[in-house]
């Protein structure tokens, strides 16, 4: 009797694991062939035709996401490919995703892609993507690029996602009504970081900058955090340094450290021109932290918790490479588009602005926790992770930080400190 039970027990347990959805990052042989099934299935629906509507479709979207080309920058390793693709497969999964739910409801949905090339005018194009009757836009553009979209009149007419930019004055001071962000701002990821390492008692930094705009923008919004969470910048120094790193970062890194005490080295380089040759050549044993060693971010390819893991496979069967955040920026943009529409029934400008903006809308986003939209900058709320190069840290915000409507507003401008006025 008892080896039956035990019999009966291990079958249950049988079924149960060997039926759960794969949790594990795939290698790239499984990848191929979960390609290779995937594409016979493909063919098969060709053969069979078109997926078809439940209903009759009345309500039909279109999509825009408008990128620029950009010049090849220089590069100081081969490991990381340029890519000139980042967003257009995010923007696939997500209509796909969509028209999950779309089908039955008689929703469409389709997308268009437009980059405008180094001798094309932004501003240009975009007013004849306006004209041509568009009305929601998924923007891939830096802080600057974004501010010139808002010079044409006819852009209060339209919803723009910002995918890419950081910028706290986009959410501050040079906030639009009808501009929503996705990417953590500055001052998020920088309130975030900071978190942590108020937990693990780092409190002494020293913070190196790099020349570049976006660089002392990072900076900023790391001081205002040290500010804010009371921690003591020991000393904080510009890197202006021309020679070759990947020859020299072991004669200049050391005498560049050497002479401050500090528990946690702290590095604004978006371009990430300089802070991957600090570790392991400071004076001092120390962590490093900010845009390189251990970075806040809103994905990263060690992300697996909440089903992400299938989220990450799914990308990679579909792209051949890593998800980036502005793939996954551009996916989220285009399920909030769907999930409003849906809830409206409608793809009414005002009804979605309105709808994005208020209480009612979450998105689950393989986060742990829905995420929304602060009605006073159109910011995303989310949690924040906390990577090193190949694992997961930790996810802020941490525990502990409590605030009376959300925590996540614990992260980033809160509403009585924002200075943005639609």
């Amino acid at each position: 009797m008892r080896a039956k039970f035990f019999l009966i027990i291990f079958f249950v347990q049988s079924l149960f694991f060997f039926n759960i959805p794969e949790s594990r990052e795939l290698s790239i042989k499984q990848l191929e062939e979960r390609k290779k099934a995937d594409l016979e299935r493909l063919k098969e629906r060709e053969k069979r035709g078109k997926k078809k509507f439940s209903k009759e479709i009345t309500v039909s979207t279109n999509l825009v996401f408008l990128s620029k080309e950009r010049k090849t920058p220089p590069v100081l390793s081969n490991l990381d490919p340029i890519l000139d693709d980042e967003g257009f497969y995010g923007v696939k999964l997500a209509i796909e995703d969509n028209l999950t739910t779309g089908r039955f409801v008689g929703h469409d949905y389709k997308a268009e892609f437009h980059r405008v090339l180094l001798d094309e005018d932004l501003m240009e194009e975009y007013e004849k993507l306006i004209n041509a009757g568009n009305k929601f836009f998924i923007v891939d553009l830096n802080e600057k690029e974004i501010e010139s979209l808002f010079e044409i009149s006819s852009s209060e007419d339209v919803i723009v996602f910002n995918v890419r930019s950081k910028s706290d004055l986009l959410r501050n001071e040079k906030c639009k009504k009808n501009l929503f962000h996705i990417p953590p701002s500055y001052s998020m990821l920088s309130d975030a970081l900071t978190q942590y390492l108020v937990k693990k008692k780092w409190k002494k930094w020293l913070l190196v900058t790099g020349p570049d705009y976006n660089d002392k923008s990072y900076a900023k919004a790391l001081k205002d955090s040290a500010k804010k969470f009371n921690v003591k910048i020991k000393n904080e120094k510009i890197w202006d340094f021309s020679a070759d790193l990947r020859r020299t970062a072991g004669k200049e890194v050391p005498i560049f450290t050497k002479g401050e005490k500090y528990d946690v080295l702290v590095v604004a380089d978006e371009k990430g021109e300089f802070g991957e040759y600090l570790s392991y050549r400071t004076w001092d044993p120390r962590p490093i932290v900010g845009t390189q060693g251990l970075k806040p971010t809103s994905w990263h390819r060690t992300h697996e918790q909440w089903g992400a893991t299938q989220m990450q496979n799914r990308f990679r069967r579909e792209s051949g490479r890593w998800m980036t955040e502005v793939d996954y920026h551009a996916w989220t943009a285009v399920r909030a588009i769907g999930e409003a529409i849906t809830r409206n029934n409608s793809d009414d400008i005002n009804k979605i602005k309105k709808y994005l903006s208020g209480e009612k809308f979450g998105l689950g986003a393989y986060k742990g926790v829905k995420v929304s939209f602060r009605s006073w900058n159109g910011q995303m709320r989310q949690p924040i992770l906390l990577a090193a190069p190949r694992s997961m840290v930790s996810v802020s915000p941490q525990e502990g930080y409590i605030h009376p409507h959300s925590e996540l507003d614990t992260m980033g401008k809160d509403q009585p400190e924002s200075t943005c006025k639609f």
